[in-house]
């Protein structure tokens, strides 16, 4: 059956919401092969691939153009019972651990100071989690002046003393990682959770009002997100000389994976996250109303501190998580990055899990890299959707079939060429079109474009299941001219991201 022709109408003039690009940033877990093998990698016998200090120089030379802004670290469920100390001092000296999340040993040879020098190398601002499992507050409150304090202090002397004088200044810090997890060190109910963390967050902020601390919630749509939000916004107050305290909580944390062997049911999974991030930012709004926060308080924003494309029976986290990346998951990677342009007026930081080797659109060979099929999406945006979000209206014929999970279908629209767009601040318009149609080519009627050409950017490939490896790369970027004034319509190919863009007149 022939669809009526689609049609995508931009409205240049139109700012929905400031797009931070944060919403880009990436993690970095003691998992698998992403920190050792994988950005940290010194007894690689190609010595020209690695620098002094050990690190992979292609993975940095990759991720740097990218202009990664945050990089979140240790963990993930790593976190648990991971001690900071243990990865500082001279690397003779540091303990190997058991790791029990990955069922791996620990040996601390990459730690919180070797982070900080990678963060440099790739122009990217340190986040780190807080081990909520088997830490305590004293040592998460001593993590924070060993990486912040400027004061003759224990901690911060300690960093002087291992040849780090300046402080590092971490803003971003989590209260723990996934403590509602069944898989979790130490999981807790939403009420111990909620105690601990309005505890721990207090006596942080003291010892650093600058940080920025983000509470663990869970998908965003659950009871655990409402009460740990509920029990954790407070209104900041004075203090005891009249002077206005800093918020104890600036961003809520939720996770989710999609993915799916059907394709369909593959592309339209992230559809869920949208879902999530508009009750998170509904359940921050109602612990807003319920606490009385004064309207001057700055809201806390969503993080969205791990999502990606991940099938746990496919690529097994106590296994190394590698995940073989098809050009469906690729056209999924995309709509995910669309849901968080769309919402970016809620999110403020988004990771995609993980940034190298686990889970990831980088591989690491030991003589090279691999760019997977996911790269190319996330290359796309991190280079060019930045700015604001504008308006877009899309016109188009919508996927009915089944759904994963099944109540996407019943809550969310699935148009087949799922769309978000963004004006930059030198002027382009930047509109990403994902057809996840597998058979059909869609020529669409685009309105709003106002430029005389035009650049064209397509991700696709042969056929859905293809992949890349070593070698053998068919699913890349083409890049090619556009002339917007010979034709009103644009032909979005079948299973395709296409990024159009023009500078506004």
């Amino acid at each position: 059956m022939t669809m009526t022709m689609p049609s995508i109408t931009v409205f240049p003039t139109r700012k929905v919401s400031k797009i931070n690009r944060n919403i880009y940033s990436g993690f970095t877990e003691h998992m698998g092969r992403c920190i050792y093998g994988g950005i940290y990698d010194p007894s690689n016998p190609k010595k020209d691939l690695i620098d002094r200090d050990g690190f992979r120089r292609d993975v940095i030379d990759a991720l740097k153009p990218l202009e990664v802004p945050v990089f979140r670290y240790p963990g993930g469920n790593f976190c648990a019972t991971y001690h900071w100390q243990d990865g500082i001092g001279p690397r003779d000296q540091r303990p190997s651990r058991p790791e029990l999340a990955w069922d791996n040993v620990e040996t601390n040879q990459f730690g919180t100071d070797e982070f900080m020098a990678w963060c440099r190398a790739v122009d990217a601002e340190p986040y780190l989690c807080l081990n909520f499992g088997t830490g305590t507050l004293d040592e998460a409150m001593a993590w924070v002046e060993y990486c912040n304090g400027t004061k003759d202090t224990y901690y911060a002397n300690l960093r002087r003393k291992n040849g780090h004088e300046d402080p590092y200044r971490v803003k971003y810090w989590a209260l723990g990682n996934e403590m509602w997890g069944p898989w979790q060190v130490n999981q807790m109910t939403a009420e111990a959770y909620a105690e601990r963390a309005l505890q721990w967050a207090k006596a942080l902020k003291l010892l650093d009002p600058t940080i920025q601390l983000v509470l663990c919630g869970k998908e965003g749509a659950t009871n655990w997100d409402h009460h740990v939000l509920k029990h954790c916004l407070q209104p900041a107050g004075l203090s005891d000389l009249g002077e206005e305290r800093v918020p104890l909580i600036d961003m809520h944390s939720i996770h989710l994976y999609t993915a799916s062997e059907e394709h369909y049911e593959n592309v339209t999974a992230p559809l869920a996250a949208e879902r999530s991030i508009e009750v998170a930012a509904a359940l921050i709004d109602l612990a807003v109303v319920e606490n009385q926060i004064p309207p001057a308080q700055k809201r806390p924003t969503v993080c969205f501190d791990e999502w990606n494309v991940w099938l746990p029976t496919r690529a097994v986290g106590s296994r190394g998580a590698e995940e073989s990346y098809t050009l469906s998951d690729a056209l999924a990677v995309a709509v995910w990055l669309n849901v968080l342009v769309r919402k970016s007026a809620d999110v403020s930081m988004a990771c995609i899990a993980q940034s190298v080797n686990v889970i990831s659109p980088l591989m690491t060979t030991p003589t090279g890299l691999v760019r997977q099929t996911t790269w190319w999406a996330y290359e796309l945006f991190c280079r060019f959707m930045k700015g604001h979000q504008i308006a877009v209206h899309v016109d188009c014929a919508a996927y009915t079939g089944p759904t994963k999970p099944a109540w996407v279908r019943a809550l969310k629209p699935t148009p087949w060429l799922d769309v978000s767009a963004t004006l930059d601040e030198t002027g382009w318009v930047n509109l990403c079109v994902v057809n996840i149609h597998a058979e059909q080519d869609l020529e669409t009627t685009l309105g709003g474009v106002d430029a005389s050409r035009g650049e064209v950017y397509t991700v696709t490939g042969p056929h859905l299941k293809v992949t890349n490896m070593a070698g053998k790369e068919e699913v890349g970027l083409h890049k090619s001219e556009w002339d917007p004034k010979k034709s009103s319509t644009f032909v979005f190919p079948r299973s395709s991201i296409t990024m159009l863009r023009w500078q506004t007149s």
